[in-house]
C-alpha cells in the first residue's frame, strides 16, 4: 500500500484504492453480536451438570503473617461438606504464571503454607454440595496467626532495613542480576550539564479494578478418560491448560480447556487462579465441580492493574529540544509476580515515548509489596507511562511557553532515528498523526511544522 499523508483526506474517499480489501474501510459485524443481543450467547455458568460440587475460600485476615495453625474440624463438620483442600493437596503448590516463557522463580503457592502475604490470600478451599455450605465451611475454618510487619509503598519496600517479604531475599524482581529492568543510552549527566533547562516531577496512579460483568470462574467435569473438561472464562486458555497441568503434576494431554464468551476481561483473567483448585476438587470427589468468585472476592483478590509510581527529569533546551531524560519508575507488583515483570520490562522498553533523546537512562523496578498481587490490564506497563510522559511533555511545554503540538513535532521520533533500546525507528507515521489531529480540531500550525514528514531528515 503507498505511503499516505493523513491530511490528504481524498485519499480515503477513492473507493477504488481500498477495492482489494474486504474489511479495512467497511462495517464488519461482529461475530458474537446477535447472540449478545438475543441472549443466546452461552457463558460457562450457563452449563448444569448433575452433582455439582462447590469450591469456596477461606482467606487471610492479614496483610503480613505466620501462619501458627489450620483447623477444619469445625469446616467438616458442616452438614454437605465433602473435603477441605489444603497445601499438601497440591501436587506442585509453588508456581508463577510466566514461567511458560522463562520468567522464574516460581514465588507463588496455590495455597499459602507456613505465611500470607496479603489480605485475603488463599489458606484452604472448602468442597461441599452446595455453595451455602461450602461458604459456611469456609467460615468455620480457625487460623492462628502471628501478625509480621507489613511493606503497603514501592519505595519503603526497597528502603535500607525494609522487612523483606519474599523468599528469593529481595522486594524486588531480579533482572540479569539488576535490581529493575534498566535503560542506557548517551550519558544523561552530560545532558543535563548541556541544558538550559532541567525540570522533574513525580506522578503516580492507584491500582485499578477490572470490575467485569460475570465474575472469575470455572466448572471442571471429570471425564469417564480420566480427563478433565475445564469450562472457563480464562482469556488466556493456553497459559491455563498448561499452568494448571504443571500444578497438577500430569501430562498436558490430561486436560481440555473449554472457553467461550468471557463476560468483561480487560486483562484480569489471564492468571491462573481458579482451575487448578477446582481440578483438585474433581479429583477428590470424582464429581463436577464449580469455582466462581464473589463479587467480593473479584474486587479485593481478582488482580488489579499495578499502582506506579514515576518520577521523569529533563533537560531541555531554550529550542524545545528534549536531550536528557531520566525515568525512575516503581510498578507495585503486589504479593507475587504474577505478569508484574513482563509488565515493568514493557513499560522500560517503551521509554522516552515516541520522542527521540539522545542521551537516556531508566529504573524500572518491579516492586513486592503486601498489597493483592496486580497483574494485566489494557496495556499494562505501558498505559501508566505514557499518561506521564504526556503529562510531562504538555507541562515542558508550558514551562517553555511552547505550543503543545509544536513541542511534540520538534521532538517526535523519525524514521531511521535510533530508539534509546537501540532499535531503528520505522514507520512512525507520528509527526503525520499530530497533523492530522491538528486539522481536525482546528489547531493551526506554522508552514515549518505543516511540512514535516516522518521522513524529514533530522538535523545534524
Amino acid at each position: 500500500m503507498p505511503r499516505v499523508n493523513p491530511i490528504d483526506t481524498d485519499y480515503f474517499k477513492d473507493e477504488r484504492k481500498s477495492a482489494d480489501f474486504t474489511v479495512i474501510g467497511k462495517t464488519v459485524q461482529r461475530s458474537d453480536a446477535l447472540g449478545h443481543v438475543t441472549g443466546r450467547t452461552e457463558f460457562f455458568e450457563d452449563r448444569s451438570f448433575p452433582d455439582l460440587a462447590h469450591v469456596k475460600i477461606h482467606r487471610s485476615a492479614h496483610h503480613h503473617a505466620r501462619i501458627d495453625s489450620v483447623d477444619c474440624s469445625e469446616a467438616l463438620r458442616v452438614p454437605g461438606v465433602l473435603r477441605v483442600i489444603t497445601h499438601a493437596d497440591v501436587p506442585s503448590n509453588w508456581y508463577v504464571v510466566l514461567r511458560l516463557i522463562g520468567i522464574e522463580p516460581n514465588d507463588e503457592p496455590v495455597l499459602a503454607e507456613d505465611r500470607v502475604l496479603y489480605k485475603g490470600e488463599p489458606i484452604v478451599a472448602v468442597v461441599a454440595d452446595s455453595e451455602a455450605a461450602a461458604l459456611e465451611g469456609a467460615r468455620r475454618v480457625k487460623v492462628t496467626y502471628t501478625e509480621l510487619p507489613a511493606v503497603l509503598d514501592v519505595e519503603e519496600a526497597l528502603a535500607e532495613g525494609a522487612p523483606v517479604i519474599k523468599q528469593a531475599g529481595t522486594n524486588y524482581f531480579v533482572y540479569e542480576g539488576h535490581h529493575a529492568r534498566r535503560l542506557r543510552f548517551g550519558d544523561v549527566e552530560q545532558g543535563f550539564a548541556q541544558a538550559d533547562h532541567v525540570f522533574e516531577w513525580r506522578y503516580s496512579s492507584a491500582p485499578i479494578e477490572h470490575a467485569p460483568t460475570e465474575t472469575t470462574g470455572c466448572i471442571v467435569v471429570p471425564q469417564s478418560s480420566g480427563r478433565l473438561l475445564i469450562h472457563s472464562n480464562t482469556q488466556a486458555a493456553f497459559f491455563t491448560l498448561d499452568n494448571t497441568a504443571l500444578i497438577l503434576d500430569r501430562p498436558f494431554t490430561d486436560l481440555q480447556v473449554k472457553g467461550g464468551t468471557v463476560g468483561g476481561g480487560f486483562g484480569g483473567k489471564v492468571d491462573v487462579m481458579v482451575e487448578p483448585l477446582a481440578c483438585i476438587a474433581a479429583m477428590l470427589t470424582n464429581r463436577p465441580v464449580k469455582f466462581v468468585y464473589t463479587r467480593e472476592e473479584e474486587m479485593q483478590v481478582s488482580s488489579p492493574r499495578a499502582a506506579e509510581r514515576i518520577y521523569i527529569k529533563d533537560g531541555v533546551m531554550n529550542d524545545g529540544r528534549i536531550v536528557a531524560r531520566k525515568v525512575m519508575l516503581y510498578v507495585d507488583a503486589g504479593a507475587y509476580s504474577r505478569h508484574s515483570p513482563y509488565g515493568t520490562t514493557k513499560a522500560c522498553a517503551h521509554l522516552p515515548g515516541p520522542y527521540t533523546i539522545p542521551n537516556v537512562y531508566a529504573d524500572c523496578h518491579c516492586v513486592y509489596t503486601n498489597r493483592t498481587p496486580s497483574s494485566a490490564m489494557r496495556g499494562f506497563g505501558v498505559t501508566i507511562a505514557d499518561f506521564a510522559l504526556e503529562s510531562q511533555m504538555d507541562r515542558l511545554a508550558r514551562a517553555l511557553d511552547i505550543d503543545p503540538l509544536q513541542f511534540r513535532l520538534i521532538n517526535a521520533y523519525r524514521d531511521g532515528d535510533m530508539k534509546a533500546h537501540r532499535k531503528v525507528a520505522e514507520g512512525t507515521a507520528l509527526i503525520e498523526v499530530i497533523q492530522r489531529a491538528a486539522a481536525l480540531v482546528g489547531h493551526e500550525l506554522p508552514d515549518e511544522f505543516r511540512v514535516l514528514s516522518s521522513s524529514t531528515p533530522r538535523e545534524a
